[in-house]
C-alpha cells in the first residue's frame, strides 16, 4: 500500500488511535485496585483527624483499625443497610439521589477515655468547588468531639481556613440540640458567637464558604438525624 496515499493514513490513524485507547484502558484498569485504596486510606486518614487522633502516615490503616470499632450505612430512616462498606460510599454522588434512595455511612472509635465517638461524613459546596469533611459526636449524640474540613479549591488565607486545626478545634464541645432537644445543627456565623454553644465565628474574608459550610452541616446532619434522634432517645 502506498504509505502517501489518503488510504494508508486514514488506516494507520485509526489502528493508532485504537492502539492508543487499549493501552490507556489497561492502565486505568491495571491501577484501579491502587487508586481505590489510596482514597480509602485518605478518607481513614481523615476519620482519625476527626477525633483527634496521632498517627505515623505508615501506620494509618493499623491506627484506624485499633480506633474504628465499626462501621456500618444507613439510609435517611436511619435504618442501617447491610453488605455495603461505608468507605466505599460517595456523598457527591449519593447527594445527586433522591433522600429515600441516600446511602450514608457512619464509623464508631473507641477514644482513649473508653468513651465512644460516632463520625460522620458531610459534603457540600464552598465558594469555588466542592468541601467535605467529617464530624464525630459524643456518645449523647449532641456534643461534638472534633471535626475535619477539607477542600479542593478555596481561596488560601480565606476560605481555605476550614482546613486549618485552629479553624476545626473551634467545633469542639459545639452542641446540635438546644436546651428544649430541638435539633439546631452548629451555625458558622460572622461577627463573633460569644458563648454560644451551637455556633463558631466564620472566616474572616470567607463569608462564602463559611455559609456553604454552615449549610453542608446542616443538611448533611439533617440527613443523618432520625439515626441520631433512635439512639440519641
Amino acid at each position: 500500500m502506498d504509505k502517501n496515499s489518503n488510504k494508508y493514513i486514514f488506516i494507520y490513524s485509526v489502528a493508532m488511535v485504537v492502539i492508543v485507547a487499549l493501552v490507556l484502558t489497561s492502565i486505568s484498569v491495571f491501577l484501579q485496585p491502587k487508586q481505590k485504596k489510596n482514597i480509602d486510606l485518605e478518607k481513614k486518614r481523615n476519620i482519625l483527624s476527626a477525633i483527634k487522633i496521632e498517627y505515623d502516615k505508615n501506620d494509618v490503616e493499623k491506627v484506624f483499625d485499633e480506633y474504628i470499632i465499626e462501621m456500618f450505612v444507613i439510609n435517611t430512616e436511619g435504618e442501617r443497610i447491610e453488605g455495603i462498606n461505608p468507605l466505599e460510599i460517595n456523598l457527591k454522588d449519593q447527594l445527586k439521589d433522591s433522600p429515600e434512595n441516600q446511602k450514608w455511612p457512619i464509623y464508631i472509635a473507641s477514644m482513649p477515655n473508653g468513651e465512644k465517638s460516632y463520625i460522620f461524613s458531610f459534603y457540600g459546596t464552598g465558594l469555588w468547588g466542592p468541601i467535605w469533611g467529617y464530624v464525630a459526636l459524643k456518645e449523647d449524640f449532641n456534643t461534638v468531639t472534633g471535626a475535619y474540613f477539607d477542600h479542593k479549591s478555596e481561596t488560601p488565607g480565606l476560605g481555605a481556613e476550614i482546613a486549618t486545626e485552629n479553624f476545626q478545634m473551634k467545633f469542639t464541645e459545639k452542641t446540635i440540640f438546644n436546651e428544649n432537644g430541638e435539633f439546631v445543627s452548629i451555625d458558622v456565623r460572622k461577627g463573633g458567637v460569644g458563648n454560644d454553644i451551637h455556633a463558631v465565628d466564620a472566616i474572616s474574608g470567607g463569608t462564602i464558604t463559611s455559609t456553604g459550610l454552615k449549610n453542608m452541616l446542616h443538611s448533611c446532619f439533617s440527613a443523618y438525624l432520625k439515626f441520631i434522634e433512635k439512639n440519641k432517645n
